[in-house]
């Protein structure tokens, strides 16, 4: 269902796409990519020049490959349209330090603390936090939600709908159910 219609008129006049693609490889590890442009739909001007109507602002690309732990075994980044040429690129190098960190285990703020701020590129860091997610989708269907191991699944009270004493879960978990008895 989509958002309402809107009572006041409006012209769109600028366009932010980020998109996720998880792969699984042949040496079974695994790459999640992101991938962020921004557009305007009318011609732009930047200390750099001006950009004309429909091409990139930003064009960034994130890529971390990790393994069936989500430990992150390698991470490269890169920029196809940048604002400021010349200084942008100069944060890609700086991904290489999510190298070792691990998706599910405060993955949003460490890497906020290795590359936020001046220490890494805006754009690229917050598509980070999309990474986890990203990840988790990526392995639906690779790993059983449940398992022998007596582990409660790693979505529940991760969000509204499957905190453990929701009807949700009473519903589709019932063994992991905290509420009150039907």
């Amino acid at each position: 269902m989509p958002l309402p219609v809107s009572d006041v008129e409006r012209e769109l006049t600028h366009t932010r796409r980020v998109r996720y693609e998880g792969y699984k490889r042949a040496d079974d590890l695994w790459d999640i990519e992101a991938h962020l442009t921004d557009v305007k739909n009318h011609d732009y001007r930047l200390k750099t020049g001006v950009r004309r109507a429909g091409a990139a602002i930003h064009d960034m690309w994130i890529r971390v490959t990790i393994d069936r732990r989500m430990k992150i075994v390698d991470a490269a980044a890169c920029t196809d349209a940048v604002p400021y040429p010349g200084g942008c690129e100069r944060a890609v190098p700086e991904y290489r330090k999510l190298i070792g960190l691990n998706l599910m285990e405060g993955f949003r703020k460490r890497a906020r603390e290795l590359l936020g701020g001046v220490r890494g590129c805006t754009h690229i860091t917050e598509m980070l936090s999309g990474l986890p997610t990203a990840a988790i989708q990526t392995f639906a269907g690779e790993m059983p939600e449940e398992d022998e191991s007596g582990r409660k699944p790693f979505q529940l009270d991760q969000c509204l709908a499957l905190e453990t004493t929701s009807d949700t879960v009473r519903k589709w978990y019932p063994r992991w159910y905290r509420g009150k008895a039907a």
